[in-house]
């Protein structure tokens, strides 16, 4: 019986070849990730402007999470056997994740949506400047809990309310992680508010690889302890 294919094999042991594939994976996730959202996020660019549109803005970015699980699908695949089949794990990713990343991406967009309203109104409410401080930290709170929630359901198959149970208690339970988590957020908004949100869509193949190495012990820990 002739052994499996090495799927490393397919790259090689050269230091030229190696960094080819990474470059080759960045590539080809950053252009599926790009297709997958920015039809929705086009939307976005028309309906700016007017504090109306803020659910219709908030619905245009449904479609993001799930793309960015499939990318951390096809990331994960990489780091641990890699080969030069990146189209194919973040479908793989994508179909497998799509539905259960949708279970818990909506609420918190709604909540996300509802906070950068009021966040953005604050001089017509009238409300004094520490609300919207408070505001914010929650806003960062939910952005924080998402991105563990988005991790984890890109590499596990968990019921959703375990999901969200883990989620939060890792935000406490591992302070490293969430300070890492914490600082790529704050790079991200930096990115957008000194290039373009269009700079930030762009960068989401190294970003969601740096989310996924910045989770790697809260994967590890749930995996051995609440995984078969």
């Amino acid at each position: 019986m002739r052994p499996a294919p090495d799927p490393a094999a397919e790259i090689g042991g050269g230091f030229l070849a190696r960094s080819a594939a990474v470059v080759y994976w960045l590539l080809v996730i950053e252009v599926l990730v790009v297709l997958t959202t920015a039809p929705a996020l086009a939307a976005v660019v028309l309906l700016a402007g007017g504090s109306g549109n803020a659910p219709l803005i908030g619905l245009c970015f449904v479609p993001v999470a799930p793309a960015l699980s499939a990318a951390i699908f096809a990331w994960r695949v990489f780091l641990a056997d890699r080969d030069l089949s990146p189209a194919a794990h973040f479908w793989r990713g994508y179909r497998l994740n799509w539905l259960d990343v949708l279970r818990w991406w909506p609420p918190a967009l709604v909540v996300l949506t509802v906070l950068g309203f009021t966040l953005a109104n604050l001089d017509v409410a009238g409300v004094p400047a520490g609300y919207g401080l408070v505001l914010l930290l929650v806003g960062l709170a939910v952005l924080l809990w998402s991105a563990q929630a988005l991790v984890l359901s890109s590499a596990l198959s968990l019921r959703t309310r375990d999901l969200v149970r883990l989620a939060g208690y890792y935000l406490g339970a591992r302070p490293a992680t969430t300070l890492g988590t914490a600082s790529l957020l704050v790079a991200a908004a930096g990115t957008v508010v000194l290039t373009s949100d269009w700079v930030l869509l762009l960068l989401a193949s190294p970003l969601t690889h740096v989310l996924l190495r910045t989770a790697e012990p809260v994967l590890r820990d749930a995996t051995g302890r609440f995984t078969a």
